[in-house]
């Protein structure tokens, strides 16, 4: 273990072989394993456990008695597999987060650069999120589950394995999904999608010509009464820039799961995607 102006408590328990940065901290009955990677000003809090394949970038928090790599819960699982857990730089993971390793030999669950875990979050293993992401208190992911850039996640949500969620979405608390949910909607309920996430489209700086486009594309896929190979078909005779591209590569990819089709279908509505 490497000791370079470390704060260590007593009572923690950290394995000789463990690396921790310059300024980290590790508070009481804390344990770190063998060949845990601790990147610079991390804080450890009490109780919490970081197992040996866990790499921490810089400044990250791991709260009270979180659990960073632990053995997947997964049937077929080797316990003698070598994988891990990554997080990116100035991650925060709230009491009892919980974050499994990969399942397989060499795979890795992986958390992005300043994402926000609230406590009692669950990651499966391999889940993959991007920067920028936040997830409200005990939101549950399944095993494979991919979250990219800037997605908001409401506090009590459940995800099946291997459901994609696109940049910018945001999904309503306490809901369900074993669809794939766009980028830049508002998904809700029972693998519903309700609208854009105008709000998180103009913070992120989208100016009026995008968000016209992505409502263009939103609307092309929910409201036109095109099924989604359709949509597909119809998009591909339009003329779109790198933002409606990326919702519809986002939608050709969705073959596993399929999409999240929209509430206001399902009501007979032709309420406003905006």
């Amino acid at each position: 273990m490497q000791r370079r102006i470390v704060s260590i408590h007593p009572t923690a328990v950290i394995h000789p072989q463990a690396s921790l940065g310059a300024g980290t901290s590790v508070a009481a009955f804390a344990v770190i394993e063998e060949g845990a990677i601790l990147g610079d000003g991390c804080v450890v809090h009490a109780h919490a456990f970081v197992g040996g394949s866990v790499v921490l970038g810089k400044n990250c928090t791991v709260g009270h008695s979180a659990v960073l790599g632990g053995d997947p819960q997964d049937f077929a699982f080797n316990p003698q597999v070598r994988s891990r857990v990554i997080v990116g730089d100035g991650t925060k993971m709230h009491e009892y987060v919980t974050i499994h390793r990969g399942t397989t030999e060499g795979s890795e669950t992986v958390v992005g650069e300043g994402c926000f875990l609230m406590g009692g979050t669950h990651l499966g293993h391999n889940v993959r999120l991007g920067s920028g992401v936040i997830i409200a208190n005990n939101a549950l992911l399944g095993g494979h589950v991919q979250i990219e850039d800037r997605v908001f996640i409401g506090g009590g949500s459940v995800f099946h394995q291997h459901v994609r969620v696109g940049r910018l979405a945001i999904c309503q608390g306490a809901s369900g999904f074993g669809k794939d949910i766009p980028p830049f909607v508002i998904a809700a309920e029972i693998n519903g999608v309700a609208g854009l996430n105008v709000v998180g489209l103009r913070r992120a700086g989208f100016d009026v010509a995008a968000r016209a486009e992505i409502k263009r594309a939103f609307d092309t896929l929910y409201r036109s009464g095109k099924n989604v190979s359709q949509a597909l078909a119809a998009s591909s005779e339009a003329e779109w820039s790198e933002v409606g591209r990326t919702f519809w590569d986002f939608v050709a990819a969705a073959k596993k799961r399929g999409l999240c089709d929209w509430i206001g279908g399902r009501r007979g509505a032709a309420g406003d995607a905006e």
